[in-house]
């Protein structure tokens, strides 16, 4: 085993969330006659803190006018939220790398309800030793979430992972001086992900579940 550790970001890597993310935000500028972020601009900032979250997608909105955004975004959000699925075979790979030995956790930028809401729906919860939200510590692309996984559960840079969808989780990783593999079928595209040099950017649950099999 070389990676004992291994920390899967959420949203569009294990669960098929990033359209439902896009489509929120959207319609939340929407209904408060915001100007709308167009799907890259949206999709861009998943995984991200609020603040910069909402610094991109809406530019030149008052810090004042957040609170609104944020709450339209998760009325929006918590009436797909039970519907919306993992990636086919996600289930099965964390269970594999599991009974392989190794340890899983999250670092995601959902909140800590938002997460506990989405392990409840999936039933994963039982696989994941630790996890890191966005309103526990500095969001991503900022280390913190790296670190304090890596201080709790004994691991050091070299045999912890970092498995992510985003330039956030990538940022993240190479801020912690820990690895990372890349996966294209998520928020970000593949030619926005490979200048960052990761290990592997994978196509599928497929291609990844392989990847960590021969090399993890």
């Amino acid at each position: 085993m070389r990676y004992e550790l291994l920390v899967f970001d959420w949203d569009g890597t294990l669960i098929d969330s990033a359209g439902a993310i896009v489509w929120c935000i959207q319609s939340a500028c929407r209904e408060l006659g915001l100007p709308v972020p167009d799907d890259a601009r949206a999709s861009h900032v998943i995984g991200l803190g609020l603040q910069d979250a909402l610094a991109y997608a809406v530019p030149g909105l008052p810090p004042e006018d957040y609170g609104r955004v944020v709450e339209s975004y998760r009325r929006h959000f918590l009436a797909r939220d039970a519907e919306i699925p993992l990636f086919p075979g996600a289930e099965a790979m964390l269970s594999g790398l599991r009974e392989r030995g190794h340890v899983l956790a999250i670092a995601t930028g959902k909140s800590r309800a938002g997460l506990a809401r989405a392990l409840e729906n999936t039933g994963l919860r039982p696989l994941f030793t630790s996890s890191r939200c966005a309103d526990q510590c500095a969001p991503k692309p900022a280390p913190d979430m790296l670190l304090e996984l890596m201080a709790e559960l004994g691991a050091g840079e070299a045999n912890t992972l970092m498995i992510g969808d985003t330039v956030h989780d990538l940022h993240m990783a190479a801020s912690a001086g820990v690895p990372a593999v890349a996966v294209s079928y998520g928020a970000h595209a593949k030619a926005d992900l490979t200048p960052l040099a990761p290990l592997a950017c994978l196509e599928s649950v497929d291609e990844l579940t392989r990847w960590l099999t021969l090399n993890a």
